[in-house]
């Protein structure tokens, strides 16, 4: 039952005043580990230890509940992450925190969905989990070493374009001048595809986000990314065989997940902005965000862009968009499919977001073009706001 000290804390975004957040957590990290040792489908004593810790508290959460259905085994354990949406567990967790489409282990491909990724990377500050952002961070400090911005730019582009590499691919890398500061962290950013995305003896891409389809029961394929999922059935990009598939390669998932996704929307939007008159920058001040967009009279607008299927978690991260190169409003963006995807993501975002980002407006792709277009035809304005003013730096 939550209580009204308990809606309180969700009001204000205080989530660690729910003790299952920290167990959802723990799950979210079980779910990683086992899916990194093997099929999902299938277990074999003795478990992992954090498969057997998030085993032990989940049965110990419905005790103290007093719910008689329990899972006694990690196979049932297994089965709540692919049957139950979060929102239909015993636990206590923020009452707007999940909705009924919100699974730890997506029921038709039987893997971790991007809402799992989303709580064990952004959900804890270990280490191993800010991979992606120590990769960012090491290609931006070996780019400014070299003095060359547009060095760090061909390494973003592809990350975001080229998710999947054959051998041949990879050696063409070697050879690109542009990628020469970042050739030894392209070691860290890809892997050997596994024999899970393999059917037939051919792997597929999406047509869409470009990266490897996953094989499903019944000849169909599966796509990692939700929001191409909704789109409906993911149409087939690149079939790799032969000797293409000899030595395949593919971005590791913490860097398909928030370089990758969020990457795609940042171009596509950039694409619908340009086709506006606009000037748009991409990834300017070796990133310091995601699009600097300069209108004829100007005004210049500062824009991050957000691929999270969770609003919770994303305004639990807001912070002020970063001050240089100078702007005159900013804010976060969202494409509009993941939003709607959520009840209330907008405000969920908003209820969650720190009172040191209180003026960062979030607003979804179709609103920014919509602003855009407006501001074009007005001589000002309007400006990047959703329920309270910007929190932008001005412009020098």
């Amino acid at each position: 039952m939550t209580t009204a000290s308990d809606a309180h804390a969700a009001q204000r975004g205080d989530w660690l005043h729910f003790p299952d957040v920290r167990l959802l957590r723990t799950l979210a990290g079980a779910v990683i580990q086992l899916a990194d040792l093997g099929s999902l489908s299938s277990f074999r004593l003795p478990y992992p230890a954090e498969a057997q810790r998030a085993l032990d508290r989940t049965v110990l959460a419905c005790l103290l509940r007093g719910v008689e259905e329990i899972p006694h085994s990690l196979p049932e354990l297994f089965f709540w992450c692919h049957s139950r949406p979060l929102e239909d567990w015993p636990l206590d967790l923020p009452p707007d925190a999940f909705g009924p489409d919100d699974y730890l282990v997506d029921p038709e491909a039987l893997v971790p969905t991007q809402l799992c990724h989303e709580w064990w990377i952004r959900g804890k500050d270990a280490g191993a989990a800010q991979f992606d952002r120590e990769v960012i961070h090491t290609a931006m400090r070996l780019c400014r070493k070299a003095s060359s911005p547009e060095s760090y730019v061909a390494f973003r582009r592809l990350l975001v374009e080229r998710p999947v590499l054959t051998g041949v691919e990879r050696f063409e890398t070697d050879t690109d001048l542009f990628l020469a500061p970042v050739q030894e962290l392209l070691d860290q950013c890809y892997a050997a595809v596994p024999a899970s995305y393999e059917f037939e003896g051919a792997y597929v891409t999406c047509g869409r986000c470009l990266t490897l389809l996953t094989p499903v029961a019944g000849g169909a394929w599966w796509c990692e990314r939700d929001r191409c999922r909704r789109r409906g059935a993911p149409p087939h990009g690149r079939t790799l065989a032969g000797a293409d598939a000899a030595g395949l390669l593919q971005l590791m998932r913490p860097l398909r997940q928030f370089v990758t996704n969020p990457g795609r929307a940042e171009v596509e939007l950039e694409a619908r902005l340009s086709t506006l008159g606009l000037e748009v920058q991409l990834w300017p001040g070796f990133d310091a965000y995601d699009l600097r967009v300069t209108f004829p009279d100007g005004h210049v607008w500062a824009i991050d862009v957000k691929d999270w299927k969770h609003p919770g978690l994303l305004g639990r991260s807001a912070k002020p968009v970063r001050p240089e190169p100078p702007y005159d409003e900013s804010c976060w963006m969202v494409p509009r499919e993941q939003a709607e995807a959520h009840r209330d993501y907008l405000g969920t975002y908003r209820r969650n977001r720190p009172g040191s980002a209180e003026g960062l407006p979030l607003l979804t792709d179709d609103r920014l073009v919509a602003l855009a277009t407006a501001r074009l035809r007005g001589a000002s304005g309007p400006h990047l706001t959703d329920s309270a003013p910007t929190n932008g730096s001005p412009r020098a």
